[in-house]
């Protein structure tokens, strides 16, 4: 075995080290599929799921007695300010009990027989069984949440499940891991590698995967897609450029907080961060002023301060590639309506811009940092035709009191979800989520995570007396 890397990882605020740890490499990577490929392959090892649940259930109280501890990781780490990263620990506590109740219904159903002649004495029932094998690629921006929804959707399905965490963001996987092995997960179920970049592509590669779930950038996820062994499935969560319509009669008391949280919130690194708001003319400027307004109250600074509203991006490199695509967006005929700044080698001033080309990066790529662009239309038509014109496509909004115009317009918005009267990254964790073209495949959400991580089998019994 060739000698162990260390991973280094740093405050995405202050760059300050963190903590280093132990790199897995190819050996233990398949140490870690035999471990997994054993387990499901001998069905006497499967765990019986009243067992499943109250390991869930010890799970959460584990993670509630640990809120501060588990919080204070995920500040650290990646940066989100203190009052999220709380709200995200306590979304991944309900979503592991989400888990825990969804197990009872991962059922089949009856097939009805005797609707032919050759049909008939026969009973046919379908039953769901876990897929097998699963690996799980996560992102940063939700250190915790996320490895709940790729990990305990495993093995809440039956599937021993291998994770690797973001490189940046790897200490809340690693303290959750511990959580269920204290709450009582068997051995080898749940196994956390630390892993570069061929080290996991050799990983998800493997003919013995059963079901990717993968987490990250388009460019990355649709290649290993495209590396995927004959019958693997996938699902595969990428970013977006989230369009919002705005109508005249838009209620702005509460049009304007939405959309400050939505295009804000984690500093804009969210796959469905509100980017692109497509305003009509007669209120296009006074909302975006009023945008702008709200956007310079924001505090900025240390997530660990607890009056931050905006934290770091993850990376200093972020930070350069946000702030030359706002120059360019401004040597573009934008107007930079607040913003536009470094304000730290890890901090971007919250920026809108007016009225930016269509042809700017800012319009036609997921930002992915805080940045808010407004447009002003006269054709509706035509704003739905512009939302629509990148390739990505999410989750989006609309705002009216017109019921006709909402729904004609949730319709015609390319979007897996369209939020009426609410910014686009609203979620729950039991709604389907999930990109469409290329922001994704498959869908997201604990309970649909859990169905795609199980396959249907059908048995047909023939008996003369039915």
């Amino acid at each position: 075995m060739e000698p162990s890397k260390m991973l280094k990882v740093y405050s995405p605020f202050d760059q300050s080290l963190l903590g280093e740890i132990k790199m897995n490499c190819e050996e233990e990577v398949e140490i870690a599929l035999k471990t997994a490929i054993s387990l499901f392959e001998d069905r006497k090892k499967w765990i019986p799921s009243h067992q499943k649940i109250a390991i869930l259930e010890k799970v959460g109280e584990l993670m509630k007695g640990k809120m501060e501890e588990l919080t204070v990781t995920a500040v650290k780490e990646g940066g989100k300010p203190y009052q999220d990263s709380k709200v995200e620990i306590l979304r991944a506590i309900n979503g592991v009990k989400i888990a825990s109740e969804e197990v009872s219904r991962l059922t089949g159903h009856q097939i009805p027989m005797g609707l032919t002649q050759a049909s008939v004495n026969r009973l046919a029932f379908t039953m769901r069984e876990p897929i097998g094998v699963v690996v799980s690629i996560s992102a940063f921006n939700h250190p915790l949440n996320l490895i709940v929804h790729q990990a305990v959707t495993a093995f809440a399905a039956g599937c021993p499940v291998i994770i690797k965490p973001a490189s940046t963001t790897p200490f809340s996987c690693l303290a959750f891991i511990k959580i269920l092995e204290e709450a009582g997960v068997p051995k080898g179920w749940v196994q956390p590698l630390i892993l570069n970049n061929e080290d996991a592509e050799i990983l998800v590669t493997d003919p013995r995967v059963n079901y990717l779930s993968f987490i990250g950038s388009a460019k990355v996820g649709w290649y290993l897609k495209s590396k995927l062994a004959p019958g693997t499935r996938c699902a595969l969560e990428h970013g977006g450029a989230a369009p919002v319509i705005v109508e005249p009669d838009a209620d702005f008391k509460e049009m304007v907080p939405a959309l400050v949280k939505g295009g804000f919130y984690h500093a804009g690194q969210v796959c469905v961060s509100v980017q692109r708001i497509f305003a009509h003319e007669s209120i296009a400027k006074k909302l975006a002023d009023e945008i702008a307004s709200e956007a310079q109250k924001l505090v900025v600074g240390d997530p660990l301060d607890k009056k931050t509203e905006v934290g770091p991006l993850i990376l200093p490199k972020e930070v350069n590639r946000v702030a030359n695509w706002v120059d360019e967006a401004a040597k573009e005929g934008a107007k930079v309506l607040c913003g536009g700044k470094r304000i730290f080698d890890s901090c971007y001033e919250p920026t809108v811009l007016w009225s930016p080309s269509l042809e700017s990066m800012v319009s036609k790529e997921e930002v992915f940092g805080p940045v808010v662009c407004i447009y002003p239309y006269s054709d509706r038509e035509k704003a739905i035709k512009s939302a629509n014109a990148v390739p990505y496509h999410f989750q989006a909004a609309v705002f009216t009191k017109d019921l006709d115009i909402a729904f004609d317009t949730v319709q015609k918005l390319n979007a897996t979800a369209v939020m009426v009267n609410d910014h686009t990254a609203f979620r729950v964790d039991w709604m389907p989520f999930g990109g469409r073209d290329i922001s994704g495949e498959g869908m997201g959400g604990i309970p649909y995570s859990m169905h795609e991580m199980t396959r249907e089998k059908l048995m047909v019994v023939k008996s003369r007396y039915l």
